[in-house]
């Protein structure tokens, strides 16, 4: 057997490795396996592997595990693969052997001789025969035969069709001897497409993959011809669902002429009275109305009236609608309604357009959008998501055209050359448009029945054990919500009558009962407050005082505090989405408000929520009616709310206090008169500012701070709570809140050295677990807020750099040294690097002087966290890197300032960040270093930087191309990489001054040196490659450094495909990027390709 053709070598090393870990007399022979001159003993195999799987204890699992790990790195392990499969009666060694082979295919296979390599590949094809010997037999053996398929699936993409020119017709051939081979050969064709189609990216270099495709579309005829006469002649379940499934891989490349010009589409459509097959069928169906080729649209709008007349024959008779079938029907039932939806919003997306044009096609165009509306109905999300994303589509484009009609020509897409739709004039538009008004009025009842709930806020604890409230903005549902309402939106603008009607009577539904449901309610509100601002003043005015009332008699007429409860917080909602109104009276605006004040002293669950929210709401869409004088009033509603402010908010809890606070904030911002504002902010914080002042004069009794009232819990919750009072001014106020920061921020700084003190205290005393305490978390919650207070002035404010500076030079000793000298990195707080990367932004080179202490503290403490090991304190490194990437941008010259081993340090940082495998820490490290590189090379300083790390800085963005962990980051490589080549052009930054150590005649140029020295690195790095291969990826990557950024990461993706394997002396990289060509519009067969293709019923022998 030719697998035997490997020369004799000595004993592995891995046999004296693992010597020293055996734990039994039976795993002790399974050592013996790693000498490939030892005759494999596949009984000692199947036994280690079975251990490895079973076995109870840990140490010899592990040893068992060692052994098999050892065996797949073995070079000539693959050679004995035939007789494991051969002997082994164990499933799970046959599996583990088939690893073995698959992963020498994908790594070895080109330096195989060629001997060897033809008798793997039909010991792999005549084991498959043997399989298929007989049903019975492939059933029993199913998932063997699966992995059989995938290991010469990988040996055609290395053969095919070089070294195995005769595939197709060789597997064409085998499928017509019996219809069990015939399913499996299926199997094969349709893994070849995904691998070569989907997944061949990251598995194939560009000109690999381009050549299995040519080859595929060369002849598919062949395939094309075998997939019809199965579907057309076999009667066999399980091989025309293979066939199918085949056929659905290869729909999505290959050319049209197959599809339209055969009997492919009427084949499909007679699989419709096969109900294991109609889902499968209707697949395919959907691949083919995807394509959009004016010549064919005749063809395809044929298959579509087929299609329904069948629909309608067969599975839609009578009052059977999809809603029935899917809410009545099976699994199978449900998944084809699913399909359904995906075949008519594939068809309407490419193809409504042609409907529209003739009369005579317009039924059809109504009677299927109906279906549509009617699969929107049925209780699945992810049917009805797949049909949302096509009514929001086409009402957007609708609601273009009824622009156009109103405003004149515009430049928006038109329904062209459809009767009535023609010129730009609004009659022949509004005329067309008049087409889709049926289905208009049932999308409108469509989003108000199945309206998502708007944005969620939760309430939940934070790293500090203090209650904050989140707002959930990417959740699913939100998303939903969006798309709903920009949908409501379009369909309002284009009929508003109805659009009111229609909610107005789901409204009195409501009241009368025919249609009660507090669910219901919800998503009627939902949907009413989403068409805010679409009406006509007088219209919106009249549908808003309509809604109210009626809501207002359902709330009177219902029973209950909880059903209430939901009515107005219902009420409150539909309220705070109509702004305009608002504004527009302010007596009832007024009342609003006031009635948000009483339920504030609601205890009932979810009201004091909904209270301060809707607030909040109001207060930004209507700030500037709070600080004038209003028609009857005596003063501004502003001065009234900071005078009665304690009663306001004394029920409410600490959260919904903060809520109210940045509320309120919103409406002083707007005050323009600087005194007046400062007044009104003094007013309003006074009840806070009181507890802080009886805190500081309690907790610094003779100026010095106790430290056990200071310690206690209670006492440390309250001055939290005030700081996160204050940072919801702050978000609101801005600069404006300076202020109060002036008034406060001596307190702040004492505070913070006194529970700086505890927590050291607490870590002193309590071990390398007390930080987990709650003790020590709430002291650290203290800190914590006075950080996010300052940083986020800092961040907001506008004011004068002057003021800045004060505050930085203020916080260096307290904050900054506090930082540097803890004892315990466990006390040091991440916010302070955020704080003082916030302030760099905000001075920018201005903040130069603040570097030496900031470095001097921040930076070798730091380090000492997070060099360790790339997990711990995953807050400090973010921050830290951020820190580095702003000094850099911003701070670019003061590091070079910094003496050599100091700047070495910050480089040794930035490469560590890069090296990162936690996506976001590694972008900002990779951010960093590109704005350095950038900064350097417009620098004096280019050249002797350059010097020092040009090839370290290269190397290591090589590591990380090459490394799997970083994958993620391969655009920024790409990116950083071609940057740094593109200096050593001409008129490049390092296109004269030699960058290399030594004489400067050793070198023609730069770009010479770099290229001699990459050959080094990479010849000794991947002795997969010879010089001839390293020298073709080299002068590739000059050469397209220079092109865009597309043919650049191409040239670099192809060396990552290769460098995972042994290419052996064949060519492996191309001098010249062309396109891909394997697509629909570039491939159109010829009658005669598929004449000769065909197959007769004498050629398949069941």
């Amino acid at each position: 057997f030719l697998f035997r053709g490997i020369s004799s070598r000595q004993p592995s090393c891995f046999v004296v490795a693992f010597a020293r870990v055996r734990s039994t007399d039976r795993m002790e022979q399974a050592y013996a396996l790693l000498d490939p001159n030892v005759p494999l003993d596949v009984k000692v195999l199947e036994h280690t592997v079975e251990t490895f799987y079973n076995a109870s204890g840990k140490e010899e699992r592990d040893a068992a595990k060692k052994i098999l790990e050892a065996l797949k790195e073995e070079p000539s392990s693959w050679a004995r693969v035939d007789a494991v499969l051969e002997e082994s009666q164990s499933m799970l060694t046959k599996f583990f052997a088939l690893q073995i082979l698959e992963t020498a295919i994908k790594t070895r296979w080109n330096i195989i001789p060629a001997p060897q390599r033809e008798g793997v590949r039909n010991f792999i094809s005549n084991l498959i025969i043997k399989l298929c010997s007989s049903e019975a037999n492939a059933r029993r053996e199913h998932s063997l035969l699966a992995k059989l398929n995938v290991v010469l699936v990988q040996i055609l993409k290395q053969d095919w069709p070089q070294r195995w020119p005769t595939f197709i017709p060789d597997i064409v051939g085998a499928a017509k001897t019996s219809e069990v081979l015939c399913e499996n050969v299926m199997v094969i064709l349709k893994l070849l497409s995904e691998e070569v189609f989907d997944f061949s990216r990251d598995e194939l270099t560009q000109a690999k993959t381009r050549q299995l495709k040519m080859s595929l579309n060369q002849e598919f005829a062949q395939i094309h011809a075998l997939c019809v006469f199965v579907l057309t002649a076999s009667s066999q379940p399980t091989l025309l669902k293979c066939t199918l499934e085949t056929l659905l891989a290869y729909l999505s490349w290959i050319p049209i002429g197959y599809i339209f010009e055969g009997q492919l589409v009427e084949v499909l459509l007679s699989m419709f009275s096969n109900p294991e097959l109609k889902c499968l069928s209707l697949q395919c169906l959907t691949e083919v109305v995807t394509l959009t080729v004016p010549e064919y649209e005749p063809h395809i709008y044929q298959l579509y009236i087929v299609l329904f007349s069948k629909l309608e024959q067969e599975m839609f008779a009578g009052d059977a609608g999809p809603q029935r079938v899917y809410a009545e029907g099976t699994d199978a039932d449900k998944d084809f309604i699913q399909q359904l939806a995906i075949f008519l919003v594939s068809f309407f997306s490419g193809h409504r357009v042609y409907l529209e044009q003739d009369t005579s096609r317009h039924q059809s165009l109504v009677v299927g959008l109906e279906y549509l509306v009617q699969i929107s109905y049925v209780d699945s999300l992810e049917v009805f998501k797949i049909c949302l994303d096509y009514w929001h589509s086409l009402l957007k484009h609708l609601f273009e055209l009824h622009c156009s009609s109103v405003m004149g020509p515009v430049a928006l897409p038109r329904l062209s050359a459809a009767p009535g739709f023609e010129g730009g004039g609004g009659d022949g538009l509004q005329a067309g448009l008049h087409l889709y008004t049926t289905t208009l009025s049932q999308l409108r009842l469509l989003m108000i029945a199945r309206m998502a709930k708007p944005e969620e806020v939760i309430v939940v604890e934070d790293e500090n054990g203090n209650v904050i409230r989140e707002r959930l903005k990417d959740n699913d549902e939100l998303t939903r919500y969006k798309m709903m309402r920009e949908a409501l939106v379009y369909l309002s603008h284009l009929d508003h009558d109805d659009t009111e009607s229609q909610m107005i009577s789901k409204l009195k539904k409501q009241l009368n009962g025919s249609e009660f449901g507090w669910g219901p309610l919800n998503r009627l509100c939902w949907a009413i407050g989403s068409v805010s601002g679409t009406f006509s003043e007088e219209q919106e005015n009249r549908f808003l005082v309509s809604v109210i009332r009626d809501l207002l008699n359902l709330c009177e007429h219902t029973r209950g505090k909880d059903h209430k409860a939901v009515i107005a917080s219902n009420i409150m909602y539909v309220v705070g989405q109509y702004p305009k109104f608002l504004r527009q009276h302010w007596k009832f605006l007024k009342t609003v408000v006031n009635k948000l004040f009483e339920f504030m002293h609601e205890t009932h669950p979810g009201v004091q929520d909904m209270a301060c929210d809707t607030f909040l709401k109001i207060c930004n869409k209507c700030k500037k009616k709070f600080v004038v004088v209003q028609a009857g009033e005596a003063e501004p509603f502003l001065a009234e709310l900071v005078r009665n402010l304690p009663s306001v908010i004394d029920k409410l809890e600490d959260h919904q206090v903060h809520i109210f606070f940045e509320a309120a904030a919103v409406i002083v911002a707007v005050e323009t008169e600087p005194q007046q504002r400062s007044l009104y902010l003094a007013r309003l914080m006074d009840p806070p500012n009181g507890t802080w002042d009886t805190i500081l004069n309690q907790g610094f009794p003779e100026g010095n701070p106790d430290f056990g009232f200071f310690s206690t819990q209670d006492i440390s919750k309250s001055i939290t709570s005030i700081l996160q009072t204050n940072i919801a001014a702050c978000t609101s106020l801005g600069s404006s809140f300076e202020p109060q920061l002036q008034r406060i921020f001596p307190g702040i700084i004492k505070i913070y050295e006194c529970y700086a003190v505890l927590v050291e205290r607490q870590l002193a005393t309590g071990g390398v677990h007390a930080a987990k305490t709650s003790v020590v978390r709430h002291l650290r919650g203290v800190k914590g807020s006075v950080l996010r207070l300052l940083t986020l002035f800092i961040e907001s404010s506008a004011g004068s750099q002057n003021t800045l500076q004060q505050i930085a030079i203020s916080l260096g000793e307290p904050i900054l040294k506090d930082y540097g000298k803890c004892v315990s990195p466990d006390a040091r707080e991440a916010g302070v690097l955020s704080l003082y990367a916030a302030m760099i932004d905000k001075l920018g080179e201005s903040a130069q002087p603040l570097l030496p202490q900031l470095l001097e503290y921040t930076f070798e403490s730091t380090l000492s966290m997070i060099t360790a090991n790339f997990e711990d304190y995953p807050d400090h490194r973010y921050n830290f890197f951020s820190l580095l990437r702003t000094i850099a941008t911003h701070c670019f010259g003061a590091l070079f300032v910094l003496p050599g081993a100091e700047f070495t340090r910050v480089m040794d940082a930035v490469i560590w960040a890069i090296r990162h495998a936690e996506k976001n820490i590694a972008d900002v490290g990779l951010t960093t270093l590109f704005r350095l590189l950038r900064s350097v090379s417009q620098s004096q300083h280019c050249v002797p930087f350059y010097r020092a790390y040009y090839m370290k800085l290269l190397q290591e963005i090589f590591a990380l191309l090459t490394d799997t962990f970083h994958k993620p980051g391969f655009s920024m490589h790409a990116t950083i990489l071609k940057y740094m080549l593109s200096l050593l052009d001409n008129g490049g930054a390092l296109a004269n001054d030699p960058i290399w150590e030594g004489p400067g005649n050793l070198y023609s140029s730069n770009r010479a040196f770099v290229h001699g020295k990459l050959e080094e690195i990479l010849v000794t790095s991947f002795p997969n490659f010879n010089k001839q291969q390293i020298a073709q990826f080299l002068n590739g990557l000059f050469k397209f450094q220079g092109t865009d950024q597309t043919a650049f990461k191409s040239h670099l993706r192809d060396f990552l495909v290769a460098s995972k394997m042994y290419s052996g002396d064949e060519p492996v990289f191309e001098t010249d990027l062309g396109s891909e060509n394997a697509g629909h519009s570039s491939l159109q067969p010829t009658q005669g390709g598929l004449a000769t293709a065909s197959l007769n019923a004498e050629d398949m022998n069941s």
